[in-house]
């Protein structure tokens, strides 16, 4: 497992006490020797990642300083290059493509990497989450501090709240996407708040918010209509305490309590071809209403990422993993799992974060700041 982070990384190559051909190197030997265990992978792009970091350095020789100068990251799939362009312009190294769940897969916490079935670096025996799966598990096994997902119903936060990493998605619309229902958002995979803010600034251009601290927030459970675990609830809530001691965040009442309309039929309709979208429509008009409401007394919104703790590799069981998790593709909002600790069976929880539209500078300097002040500590499975 290599601890550098992206902003370690970046600052050695840029400053000439490391080479991007090295970083690449020890990430590639990194991979080929665990991933014949993890299978987290696609494909591994050697040569093409080799030749890439030379380019790098080179750049780095005639005076430039790229702010992801040589930092590998994994992306999303085969056809998730296009994706991490900017990432690639930005001086980052592309070492491969990860696992996504297998062709005909009726379910999405899953992956499928060149080898087998994608496990979770926690406890092989259990799924890493999905449909971001490979891409949560290079970042927790330390293969690499960046990787790219995307995000249609928790597919980035799911798998990194099993996994122990962080996860965004960001505001629905506000970058390219290929989803034509406007539901997937891309995301980022990072072990670090300071990380994920690196890929929020080389892809919106923008730094991360320094707001005034503690910053007001809302804490639900159940969003009004879900049904989670009293683990995942537990944890959560336990890392919403420390958030709290720590002068991060002070919980609040909202005039109304929270109650959201379950999305989940809403958000099966937009996805069938043919179906009728009218009740889609209202769900979604009732819940942004809601939320709107919500953000006018409050900085944040808190829950549970997820409503179980991670599932085996025969299927996910009744319980959608994703029922905390999509309302904020349907009403477009940004959010961000963060981890909130282990639970009994020795796998990760996390807790989400959602803010208002186009406040993804909040979030991530909520991350930072709470991994500052100690209430949030990175996880890390054993080697």
């Amino acid at each position: 497992m290599s601890e550098d982070g992206a902003l370690e990384i970046a600052d050695a190559v840029c400053a000439g006490a490391r080479r991007a051909v090295d970083v690449a190197g020890e990430a590639l030997t990194r991979i080929e020797r665990a991933d014949p265990a993890l299978c987290a992978f696609l494909d591994v792009w050697e040569e093409e990642a080799l030749r890439r970091a030379a380019e790098v350095d080179a750049r780095v020789a005639a005076g430039e300083r790229p702010p992801l100068a040589g930092v590998p990251v994994a992306v999303k799939g085969r056809r998730g290059l296009r994706a991490a362009e900017p990432l690639l312009a930005a001086g980052a190294v592309a070492v491969g493509a990860t696992s996504v769940p297998g062709p005909g897969t009726p379910w999405q916490t899953w992956g499928l990497g060149a080898r087998g079935r994608t496990v979770n670096p926690w406890r092989a025996d259990r799924t890493p989450g999905g449909s971001s799966a490979g891409a949560a598990v290079a970042v927790a096994a330390g293969l690499v501090p960046l990787a790219t997902g995307a995000d249609g119903a928790g597919s980035v936060r799911i798998p990194a709240a099993w996994c122990g990493v962080l996860g965004l998605k960001a505001t629905g619309g506000r970058f390219p996407s290929g989803d034509p229902t406007g539901l997937a958002a891309p995301g980022i995979l990072a072990r670090t708040g300071a990380d994920a803010g690196l890929w929020w600034r080389v892809v919106s251009g923008r730094d991360p918010s320094v707001p005034c601290f503690p910053l007001t927030a809302v804490w639900s459970p159940d969003l009004g209509y879900a049904s989670p675990g009293p683990e995942p609830v537990a944890l959560a809530r336990e890392a919403v305490e420390r958030l709290v001691a720590a002068g991060v965040v002070r919980l609040v009442r909202p005039p109304v309590a929270l109650s959201l309309l379950d999305p989940g039929p809403a958000w099966l309709a937009l996805r069938t071809p043919g179906a009728d979208s009218g009740d889609a429509r209202r769900v979604r008009a009732v819940n942004e209403a809601r939320l709107h409401t919500l953000f006018g007394c409050a900085d944040l919104l808190i829950t549970p990422t997820a409503p179980t703790s991670p599932h085996g590799h025969e299927g996910p069981g009744d319980v959608y993993s994703t029922s905390l998790t999509w309302a904020f593709n349907l009403s477009g909002h940004p959010a961000f799992s963060v981890p909130a600790g282990v639970g009994a069976d020795g796998c990760p929880a996390g807790v989400q974060f959602v803010a208002g539209h186009d406040r993804e500078g909040l979030l991530l300097a909520v991350a930072q700041e709470a991994e500052r002040r100690g209430a949030v500590t990175a996880l890390r499975p054993a080697s």
